[in-house]
């Protein structure tokens, strides 16, 4: 294999990573707002505002991510 074929693979791989990271934090984040939401309910909306605001922060982290694994792989 050639070294661009690695840096593709090494990408995709990358990206992979990444995706099952953020799904994960994601996830977290749900889950533990719906428990606040259940437990509390009258704070359920400031629960879900904090919600959003922290998976938006991680969508972006994600997205830098991803540019990085694909400017790498153009790179070799």
């Amino acid at each position: 294999m050639t070294s661009v074929a690695f840096a593709w693979l090494a990408a995709g791989i990358g990206a992979g990573i990444t995706v099952f990271g953020v799904g994960t934090g994601i996830g977290n984040i749900v889950a533990a707002a719906l428990e606040a939401g259940s437990r509390q309910p009258e704070s359920a909306g400031d629960a879900r505002t904090t919600m959003i605001i922290g998976a938006a922060l991680i969508e972006g982290v994600a997205f830098f991510a991803l540019i990085i694994c694909i400017l790498l792989s153009i790179k070799a």
